[in-house]
């Protein structure tokens, strides 16, 4: 009771006659107000409310409140009870009533410049209205309208995200403030298209770190912030239909619900989406040999493939308030994609002698077994999953957070089937008129299933897990005259624990089968009737996918390959405890300095596998590391007017090694003399940044920004190669292993411009350019940064209003390099890429909407370039897609 009662005094001494209130700011229809700056009455306090409206402020009894929103009308109201949580409902400015549609695209619009001009750091804010408003079914397509983001594509949707010329590997992807797992195999990268865009209220882009958020985002951090905390009852429900018309009969589906109450004390959130697509793409890829000063085709590959992918997806927050001071949540939110596909592929490699223009031919199918799950496909069943539960709390001046978090994401790949059929001596000859699309010309009897003679059959089996445990507690507490800095100082600590399990089985084709021939076993023409890249690809006649499921594959009359899998598996143990302090002070009315720094000590443990596919003789191997990195942090905000604000900022950040990057693996073929081997000596990447931002707010949805940045990297990732090596004794191995380089650069400047053109009519647009270069890579001077985009843009024009929208939008990014070779000309890009999307809806009623839209009009593909841009190694399209529906909101 002494120790209770010497407490209270300790905390009554901090607050005197004041003490922290809390409240809330929304808009008419009940839906917060992120960013609003909140007063006192003597200018002694200012804070700004989160994405959920809330604020904390430090006020003494009968003292006034002032709250300002871009917008709206401001309010003014005297404090006479601090025990209640405070309630504002701000109404429209009506001296800009013509400038902002509260309830459309540029209500969004206004409450994500609302956030992101209060933000000490730089950041670019987009809310659920500005989403809803572009035709992106993912997280991954919305990001890619953010200004210095550039997406990579898979399977026709945005997989990964460049940010600020770095790869997806420099760049983190959080949950309500914690990071994702990664559902890939060897490393940190988050799948994007894993979590659809309509389960999120909003997205932050963090720029630049302060001293509180996690460090490993060189590029930047992506913060996905989920719905909680509602007003009052609230119930949404849209449903679409629509087609990929890339297949026939190809359908797509999409239902996503949101159901909210707040009952007094308790509230709670549940969000549910359900979006099924049967779609496939049509691919084309080549491999290059240099002879001589000439460039010939060594190899090309015709692939077809066939793809329903359902995404699944839901989310319960729940919130409970004890006072104002006190207040406790718990959040999750849960996503699966099951991708079953089918595959066809034909292969024409080994090129007979120079003149001889002959070929061997080889048609692969790629299936699944015959089951509920896998439904003859080869099923690849990815799942993410966040759990939190935290609180806030005050305690008289000093602010308590805290959170306890589990996370877990995997992928398996159960009962891969293929089998193959190999003809040789095949007249084959390519036309390189155009080197962008060099085209085949098969000679007579390539597509004879009697020619075509069994080769082999396997099946795989492919499971990768991380799962992160996290615990974290934040302190705040002001200080100094008229308390107006703030102190914030708090600890985390991270386990994470990741394992990639594999196995791959090949069949007994002689004693099981009974088969030589493609003509012996149930066969088909595989080719669709509009195959993208042209006639003259066709992959011809194939086994089916029904015979491939019924084969009696087990590993019982199948031999396992040892040399396919054992290598690649590990298992990784990794803990990472940090600690910040940061001051952040107002130097007068105008400016604010923000200053710290953040320790974060990394401790590995890796358990990995050496494999000689000569002599099959495997070993396990273990490896541990630890490096401590302390990361200085200085950021300066200020307000030259009321609409011209500059931030600039000096901070440090990381980025680890991926996860099989730091495995002591061996993968050695002593008698082709090849070895491959991992690293757990590698260090953590660090940079050193500077950024200077100006931004020019317009009104209400306008804004005129321009900023630059340098990033100084130190051991940066390289892949090492040497066709010469010493391995146990034995020279002349082709040897690589991913290692620390000496030093990189990014340099990169940022421009947007986004404004009401007329009534109705607003523009959005950025422009990004970066130049990076390395230094360390021998024989390889000034190489351009692995997923550095030098160009990216961004732009849309949209009608609105009282009932209509409308919108056309645009998205370039320059090719980027995504694999060094040992020279030049073996380098590996990923092309430029544009994207015209189109989209509208119509309010039959205040709480009912059809929309229409259509994605991809330019039928952009996904290409790889070798060296030159006219050198293609892969090209794959995917046809548009278009989608109808309705939307209700209650």
């Amino acid at each position: 009771m002494k120790k209770l009662l010497l407490v209270s005094l300790l905390f009554s001494t901090f607050t005197y006659s004041q003490t922290y209130i809390s409240g809330r700011i929304i808009d008419a229809n009940n839906f917060p107000l992120p960013g609003a700056t909140i007063t006192t009455g003597s200018s002694d306090e200012v804070t700004i409310t989160d994405f959920d409206g809330f604020f904390n402020i430090y006020i003494g009894q009968g003292e006034s409140i002032t709250v300002s929103y871009i917008g709206f009308e401001s309010q003014t109201r005297i404090v006479d009870n601090t025990d209640e949580s405070i309630l504002f409902i701000l109404a429209p400015n009506v001296t800009e009533l013509s400038e902002v549609i509260v309830s459309g695209f540029q209500g969004g619009t206004v409450k994500a410049l609302n956030k992101q001009r209060n933000d000490l750091n730089v950041t670019n804010v987009v809310s659920s209205d500005q989403v809803g408003k572009f035709p992106d079914a993912n997280i991954g397509d919305a990001l890619k309208r953010i200004p210095g983001i550039a997406m990579q594509g898979d399977g026709g949707e945005a997989r990964t995200i460049n940010m600020r010329g770095f790869g997806a590997e420099f760049n983190s992807v959080t949950l309500n403030g914690e990071r994702i797992p990664s559902a890939e195999g060897g490393n940190r990268i988050v799948q994007l298209d894993l979590i659809p865009s309509d389960m999120i209220q909003a997205i932050e882009v963090n720029k630049t770190l302060t001293p509180d958020m996690d460090a490993d985002a060189i590029g930047g951090s992506v913060n996905l912030v989920t719905r909680s905390r509602p007003q009052e009852f609230r119930f949404s429900a849209n449903l679409s239909k629509g087609s990929s018309p890339i297949r026939e009969d190809a359908m797509n589906e999409q239902l996503g619900v949101v159901l909210a109450n707040n009952l007094g004390k308790f509230s709670y959130t549940v969000s549910g989406s359900y979006n099924r697509k049967d779609y496939g793409f049509d691919n084309i890829e080549f491999e290059w040999n240099e002879e001589g000063d000439q460039y010939e085709i060594n190899e090309m590959d015709i692939r077809i493939y066939d793809v329903e992918r359902l995404r699944k997806s839901l989310s319960l927050n729940l919130d409970y308030e004890f006072n104002p001071q006190h207040y406790i949540y718990f959040k999750s939110l849960y996503n699966e994609r099951d991708d079953w596909e089918n595959r066809w592929r034909l292969r024409a490699d080994d090129p007979g002698d120079k003149g001889e223009n002959t070929y061997r031919v080889r048609k692969l199918s790629k299936g699944g077994i015959d089951n509920d799950r896998n439904k003859n496909t080869r099923l690849e069943a990815q799942q993410s999953s966040q759990y939190s539960f935290g609180g806030e709390h005050f305690f008289g001046k000093l602010g308590v957070d805290w959170k306890a978090s589990y996370s877990k994401a995997s992928e398996e790949r159960p009962d891969e089937r293929y089998i193959r059929f190999d003809q040789k001596g095949v007249d084959l000859t390519f036309d390189l008129t155009k080197r962008k699309l060099p085209k085949p010309i098969f000679g007579s009897g390539w597509n004879d299933p009697s020619k075509a003679k069994i080769k082999e059959a396997y099946f795989e089996n492919k499971f990768t897990e991380e799962d992160n445990l996290t615990f974290k507690i934040d302190f705040s507490l002001p200080y100094g005259e008229s308390n107006k800095k703030k102190l914030k100082f708090g600890a985390k600590s991270q386990t994470k624990n990741k394992e990639r399990i594999n196995e791959f089985y090949e069949y007994d084709i002689e004693d099981q089968l009974g088969v030589e021939l493609l003509s012996d076993v149930p066969f088909g023409n595989a080719q669709p009737p509009n195959f993208i890249p042209g006639s003259e690809y066709n992959v011809g006649l194939m086994p089916t996918v029904q015979y491939l499921a019924s084969l009696n594959m087990t590993p019982g009359n199948s031999e396992a390959v040892p040399k396919e899998y054992v290598a690649a598996n590990y298992i990784a143990e990794e803990t990472i405890n940090s600690a910040y302090v940061m001051s952040v002070n107002p130097l007068s009315d105008k400016t604010t300095l923000l200053f710290g720094a953040r320790l974060e000590a990394t401790d590995i443990s890796y358990t990995g596998n050496s494999f000689d596919e000569e002599t099959e003789q495997k070993e396990t191997k273990s490896g541990s590391n630890d490096f401590v990195n302390i990361l200085p942090n200085i950021t300066l905000q200020t307000k030259i007017s009321e609409n011209l604000i500059i931030n600039g900022a000096f901070t440090s950040s990381l980025a680890r090694p991926g996860y099989y990057e730091l495995t002591p693996y061996e993968k050695v073929d002593s008698e082709d003399r090849e070895v491959s081997v991992g690293n757990p000596n590698l260090e953590a990447t660090v940079s050193n940044n500077l950024d200077l931002m100006a931004e020019y707010y317009i009104g209400s949805v306008g804004l005129i920004s321009a900023g630059v940045f340098h990033k100084n990297i130190d051991n940066w990732l390289y892949r090492f190669t040497d066709s010469n090596y010493t391995w146990n004794g034995l020279t002349g191995f082709d040897y690589e292993q991913v290692r620390n380089g000496k030093n990189a650069s990014v340099t990169g400047l940022e421009l947007t411009f986004q404004s009401k053109l007329a009534d109705k009519l607003t523009l959005y647009s950025n422009y990004t350019f970066t130049d990076s270069e390395t230094d360390g890579i021998e024989g390889r001077p000034n190489a351009p940064l692995i997923g550095a985009v030098s160009n990216m843009f961004n732009g849309s024009l949209a009608y609105e209003d009282d009932k209509l929208f409308v919108r056309a939008s645009l998205n370039f990014s320059d090719a980027s390099a995504d694999k060094l070779g040992d020279e030049k000309w073996e380098d590996r890009y990923y092309d430029d890429q544009l994207f015209i999307d189109l989209n509208a809806n119509y309010s039959l009623s205040p709480s009912i909407k059809i929309f229409a839209e259509i994605t991809n009009l330019t039928n952009q593909p996904l290409r790889y370039y070798q060296g030159v841009q006219s050198r293609t190694i892969q090209l794959e399209y995917y046809s548009y897609n278009w989608n109808i529906g309705v939307s209700i909101d209650l």
